[in-house]
């Protein structure tokens, strides 16, 4: 049939991107792909393979997110104004376990409106196979190329098009303590990792627990020991072996590697360092561990996490006072070289479906002033540069995005810029790690396994 002929496949293709995107109407595809020879019966299997018809005046917009807590009452109150002007209600889910959730709901040919991702390594996937609708035509250009870095529109495209909206960044770059305690004890903060270390072993003499730590997160339990690694990598090794190492052009099993997961040992297995250590680590949810070092007294004075630990400390404790009540210093120097090195992430705006109410939110989160909204309640880094450091609602929000854009040396998380298998694999290991720091020969041994299928296959 003619219709195989490569020209007219071609043809074929660009009329179901047509309707993918919003450009061609479904009525009009099957009258074009009909003049290509196609039997209204296949042209409409394939119309129905591209997703639900747009509707051309909804009401309602469903965004699946893995925001709990805190972050989903500060979510709600940025849509609040939205649906106020629009009418549109935003329809909030939330689950830990949103890959699986969005594999399932994608399966079913029910895929939520937007799904914000924690990384633009499932984007990407997405977006090759033809899941995420192009937000170039969601967004003006010109706004967008004014408003946000080159960095964060290079990382939401795929094929050059835009795919993906990055929004509430992460500095991971803080060390969180209470000033009050650390003036009381005559505690120093530390510049360096000889220092931090040096630190530790004061307090731990002192029978206190210098650390808190939690890798307990559901399905994704793990990654905050990825993120230490990742911090450590990169303040160790610098940019260019960073990116090998996440390209996969150096095997897990490198020295390189092999040294972060060391020195993240150093603090996983200090003596005296976390209390019940390594099997509390494993068993302690991550925002659960962030409150130890604000405790009444305290049972802990260091905690490693991003900027977006401050909204887990006042959700907690209503009272505290920035500054004064808790603070972050910024991660210790290990290569001098490399100094002020930080590793962030970003949640990541998708859409799944083309209609005028998912394009008017999308729109609207984009803007300084929906971004603004979270930033005053604390917990959020608006990547919109408009949006104004006197809108941090104190001091050490303010501190931590200004770092963050004044680092010398950026890169996102490695773990969530790798195929999700590796990912998987990684967190997987650091578990593994914490457990028995013996078994890390082998740990390192099977993500080098799974990252040569998973490379090959990509």
């Amino acid at each position: 049939m003619p219709i195989y002929e490569r020209q007219q496949r071609d043809e074929l293709d660009q009329l179901v991107e047509g309707v993918t995107q919003g450009t061609l109407s479904r009525r009009a595809f099957l009258q074009r792909a009909t003049a290509l020879g196609l039997s209204l019966s296949v042209a409409g299997s394939i119309l129905a393979a591209c997703g639900p018809a747009s509707n051309s005046n909804p009401t309602s917009v469903d965004v699946l997110n893995v925001w709990s807590g805190e972050e989903q009452a500060s979510f709600k109150a940025v849509v609040a104004p939205f649906t106020k002007n629009t009418g549109i209600t935003v329809k909030i889910e939330s689950t830990r376990d949103l890959n699986a959730t969005l594999t399932a709901r994608i399966q079913g040919r029910n895929p939520p409106d937007i799904a914000v991702l924690p990384n633009p390594g499932k984007m990407q996937q997405l977006a090759q196979q033809g899941h995420l609708v192009s937000l170039d035509n969601f967004l003006d250009t010109n706004t967008i190329q004014s408003q946000y870095s080159k960095g964060w529109i290079d990382l939401g495209s795929y094929n050059g098009k835009v795919y993906a909206l990055f929004y509430k960044a992460a500095n991971k770059g803080t060390v969180w303590y209470s000033p009050k305690q650390f003036q009381t004890n005559n505690y120093q903060i530390p510049t360096t990792w000889d220092q931090l270390i040096s630190l530790s072993n004061q307090i731990a003499n002192s029978s206190k627990f210098p650390w808190a730590m939690g890798v307990s997160s559901g399905s994704a339990s793990g990654w905050p020991g990825a993120d230490w690694i990742d911090q450590i990598y990169l303040n160790l090794n610098g940019p260019d072996l960073y990116d090998k190492w996440v390209a996969h052009q150096i095997p897990w099993t490198d020295a390189s590697v092999k040294s972060a997961f060391q020195y993240f040992g150093q603090i996983v297995g200090g003596k005296h360092y976390i209390n019940g250590a390594p099997q509390s680590i494993l068993a302690t949810g991550f925002q659960d561990a962030s409150y130890l070092p604000f405790d009444s007294p305290p049972k802990a004075y260091m905690y490693y996490l991003g900027d977006f630990t401050e909204g887990f400390i006042t959700g907690q404790f209503k009272s505290a006072v920035a500054g004064t009540d808790f603070n972050f210093f910024p991660f210790p120097v290990i290569n001098q070289q490399y100094a002020n090195a930080l590793t962030g992430g970003a949640d990541v705006v998708t859409a799944l479906t083309n209609n005028s109410a998912v394009k008017q939110l999308i729109q609207y989160m984009a803007t300084p002033d929906a971004q603004a909204i979270w930033v005053k309640r604390g917990g959020f880094t608006a990547t919109n540069n408009q949006v104004p450091s006197s809108d941090y609602p104190d001091a050490v929000s303010g501190a931590s995005a200004k770092a963050l854009a004044a680092a010398p040396i950026f890169r996102f998380g490695a773990d969530d810029l790798m195929p999700s298998q590796v990912e998987d694999a990684f967190w997987k290991g650091v578990l593994t790690f914490i457990g028995d720091q013996t078994q890390l020969n082998s740990v390192l041994s099977q993500i080098e396994s799974v990252a040569q299928q998973a490379y090959t296959s990509s």
